[in-house]
């Protein structure tokens, strides 16, 4: 057991959403699927009640609770991408999945869970404040996903 583990509610899907990450991302995995030993208030004995598995090598817990809490964006997971090829293959596949976009490289997946796909330049930028940072960040607040391109144009000026 890990001493500190993210427990993330969902309604139903927990298994599914785990699956799907596990799939998507490198370092990650569903390592194991236990089941209600007996009935409970969103469930039935044998349903599935907790999935553990790991998204980008931090451990994680899929709690089936029912419909009594919802995401917001006040959790996210913030995934770093190398290039625009990257940062596209996550951000499609999570909105592509019955997912949706937000602002600022921000978008959700199905289960209502949010993630930024957030390119290293962009960090990178906003560390280097100053002018450059606030060009980059003046250029990210326009966006959805984030435009590599058109962050790397403007921490150039």
């Amino acid at each position: 057991m890990h001493k500190n583990t993210i427990c993330i509610w969902y309604d139903k899907d927990a298994e599914a959403a785990a699956r799907f990450y596990a799939e998507l991302f490198p370092d990650s995995a569903v390592t194991r699927v236990s089941h209600a030993p007996g009935d409970y208030p969103s469930g039935h004995k044998g349903d599935v009640l907790t999935v553990e598995f790991t998204v980008c090598g931090i451990p994680c817990l899929g709690l089936n609770g029912g419909p009594a809490f919802s995401q917001s964006e006040a959790f996210s997971f913030q995934i770093s991408t190398e290039d625009q090829a990257e940062t596209d293959r996550y951000w499609d596949a999570i909105v592509g999945n019955g997912g949706q976009e937000s602002a600022c490289g921000w978008c959700k997946d199905r289960w209502g869970v949010s993630w930024q796909i957030t390119p290293r330049t962009l960090m990178e930028a906003l560390a280097a404040g100053g002018a450059e940072a606030a060009r980059a960040f003046e250029a990210m607040m326009q966006m959805r996903k984030i435009d590599v391109a058109a962050i790397d144009a403007a921490r150039k000026g």
